[in-house]
């Protein structure tokens, strides 16, 4: 009797939840240095939540909460991003998940430094902050730090669950 095979795009629940439980952890580390910069003053007027905000209000017209940014981030990382992870993670090169988690990272953030931040007003690289290259710096430590993390910890789970 042969075993049939399900196709790839299909969901089951063995990816499904490697793939939210690593989104979570990188969400997780992400935050934690979110927390550290707004503890530590560090670049006080370099804050993309605040003018994803503020583009988010001027979109809809309507006053939008400090918390609905946030929400939407921890949805696009748990969900969206770890998602399209999972679905390129044997293309991308590296043979573990925290080299292909860095890989991923330069992409993400060079993705949200050329499209992302001229969306929010900052400019390319938060050039129109006028903070010099400490913004790009410290988006880049923030993707990576989201990507690093949930990398190894979803090899970590290939490797003991499959």
């Amino acid at each position: 009797m042969t075993e049939k095979r399900i196709p790839r795009f299909v969901p089951n629940r063995r990816w499904v939840w490697k793939t939210a439980i690593a989104g979570l952890c990188g969400m997780a580390a992400h935050w934690t240095l979110m927390y550290f910069k707004s503890r530590s003053g560090l670049l006080p007027t370099f804050n993309p939540y605040a003018s994803f905000q503020g583009m988010l209000s001027r979109a809809t017209g309507e006053a939008v909460g400090p918390l609905v940014p946030w929400a939407l981030s921890f949805l696009n990382g748990f969900i969206v991003i770890s998602l399209v992870f999972r679905l390129v993670y044997r293309r991308l090169p590296g043979g573990n998940g925290g080299i292909k988690g860095i890989v991923y990272g330069f992409l993400g953030w060079g993705m949200m430094n050329v499209i992302f931040f001229p969306l929010l007003g900052l400019g390319v690289f938060a050039t129109n902050t006028g903070l010099g290259v400490w913004p790009a710096l410290f988006s880049l430590a923030m993707v990576q730090t989201y990507s690093i993390v949930m990398g190894l910890v979803y090899d970590a789970l290939n490797e003991r669950f499959g």
